[in-house]
């Protein structure tokens, strides 16, 4: 389900950017829109679930049905009060506070007369109600991961994704003004929040799991989970947080902040497919391993994990690296993004491509410590990774270039894993076993293996394309197909992995 939802938004952002481009109108959407996602990940995907699925969880094994649904209506109410505050607090404030996310959108009119950030307070007064929503959608997908429901609700994000892909499919999309057409996508942005809260409250009746409503009330329940919640808004939305501050400084340049998003969407699809997939299955299966005494079992099922995410991390890196051209211009190309926006993104991938490894990495060890509940670790460590991240990257984006705030993002997670890995073999909780060990050296020599023959492939691809979509994405899908074939191969020939490995990754819970 997370692979179509990566699918249905890559199939998006081709349409956006043949739209949109990289303009200054598409760089005051990004903003719009980078708002309540931002917030999204951090108080409710992040911090929130950090917090509520361990504790969910615990009371669902110890204590029973009941119990477990009276907490999470309390955490439902506190949440619902929260976010709902944070939201009229923007909405209020918008004209000054969308300073902390675009304050280098023009604040004079272009040559169109049209003002790139009072578009973007505009858009974002229009997003902004699409955070409540999704808050409320990560606590009912947090309640069915916990029981071994995931598929529901990795499907509900892909409707936002139909929703836009829809509406840029409408014959009468490209003959609309660019921000016109934005204008709309803001607004049907909040409007696929309702559906996909209700298309998840239908997942719980389905699952005959109950929810009852109660009023917000500061219960020792909600005590605990603000005391966990709040060191998890920083650790577990660092990724988020570097990538904000990146925005937040390319939007001095016009066209960057669009080059780093085409980029970031690329990257996003193997993170999202691999890194987050994984993450969202290994935080219910570690707390009832550890609830449950099995310190064994939960050191098994961490290893695998980093396992899993190098064999399927690492090929997908040195792909992104290797031919960044191919792909952006092949996808992208087209409509009002031109050939040296392709140029431009292809720099940011690549630098991106070096910390993919890490940013899977940071969904696999992260979780370990929010089993245990402890949240104040990786905040420390997440804190340090955003000082670093800010000062290298203003650092090369006034010395390097744009593509120097991807490079520092990458540096950044790459320090935040290592902290973590540091600490968890330190306690004990993280110790590579024999399997590991002997695997790691095998994947990197067959994806070094791939990458030569992508390398290769890229050069004699290019030439063959025709300006045909259809056509174009043929050459690619083969070139990315025989990388596939030639990766396999090599770890097969290496014994970095088996297909019983597959097979067992695959099992439910697993």
């Amino acid at each position: 389900m997370t692979l179509l939802s990566r699918i249905l938004g890559l199939m998006r952002d081709i349409l956006w950017a043949k739209y949109l481009g990289a303009s200054a109108i598409n760089d005051a959407l990004l903003t719009a829109t980078k708002l309540p996602n931002l917030f999204r990940r951090m108080f409710a995907e992040g911090a929130f679930n950090a917090a509520f699925v361990p504790m969910y969880a615990r009371r669902l094994e110890g204590e029973g049905e009941e119990t477990a649904a009276n907490f999470a209506g309390e955490a439902m109410a506190a949440l619902t009060m929260l976010v709902a505050l944070i939201v009229i607090a923007f909405q209020l404030t918008m004209p000054w506070t969308l300073n902390l996310i675009g304050g280098g959108l023009d604040k004079v009119a272009g040559p169109d007369g049209l003002v790139p950030y009072d578009l973007a307070v505009l858009y974002a007064r229009i997003t902004m109600p699409y955070l409540m929503l999704m808050s409320l959608a990560a606590l009912f997908s947090g309640m069915m991961n916990t029981r071994n429901y995931f598929a529901l609700a990795a499907f509900a994000p892909t409707l936002l994704n139909v929703v836009w892909i829809t509406a840029l499919l409408w014959p009468g999309a490209g003959k609309l003004p660019a921000e016109t057409l934005a204008l709309y996508l803001a607004i049907l942005m909040t409007l696929s929040g309702l559906l996909q809260a209700g298309f998840l409250i239908y997942g719980l009746k389905r699952a005959n799991i109950r929810l009852p409503l109660k009023w917000p009330r500061i219960t020792p329940n909600v005590r605990r989970l603000a005391q966990l919640g709040v060191p998890g808004l920083i650790a577990a939305g660092i990724t988020h947080i570097n990538l904000m501050v990146s925005h937040t400084i390319a939007t001095f340049q016009t066209g960057a902040a669009s080059w780093l998003y085409y980029a970031d969407r690329l990257y996003q699809l193997p993170l999202g497919m691999i890194g987050i997939a994984m993450g969202v299955a290994l935080l219910p299966s570690l707390s009832r391993s550890l609830r449950a005494g099995d310190d064994d079992g939960a050191m098994h099922t961490l290893n695998r994990a980093a396992e899993i995410a190098a064999f399927l991390t690492v090929p997908a890196a040195v792909a992104l690296f290797t031919m960044p051209e191919l792909l952006i211009s092949t996808l992208f190309e087209r409509g009002r993004f031109l050939s040296s926006d392709s140029i431009q993104a292809a720099k940011a991938l690549r630098m991106f491509a070096l910390g993919l490894p890490a940013f899977v990495l940071l969904k696999v060890l992260a979780p370990t410590f929010f089993a245990r509940e402890d949240t104040r670790t990786p905040m420390i460590f997440a804190s340090l990774s955003a000082v670093v991240n800010l000062i290298l990257g203003a650092g090369l984006f006034f010395t390097v270039g744009f593509f120097g705030l991807a490079l520092a993002t990458s540096i950044a997670a790459w320090g935040n894993v290592i902290c973590l890995a540091y600490v968890q073999r330190k306690q004990g909780h993280f110790i590579m076993d024999t399997r590991l060990v002997s695997r790691i050296p095998r994947i990197f020599m067959a994806a070094a293996v791939m990458g030569a023959a992508l390398w290769w492939l890229a050069q004699y691809a290019a030439p063959l394309r025709t300006g045909n979509i259809f056509w174009d994405y043929f050459v690619v899908a083969v070139v990315c197909a025989i990388g596939i074939v030639i990766y396999f191969a090599s770890a097969m020939a290496l014994r970095a992995f088996g297909m019983a490995d597959i097979k067992d990754a695959f099992r439910k819970g697993g």
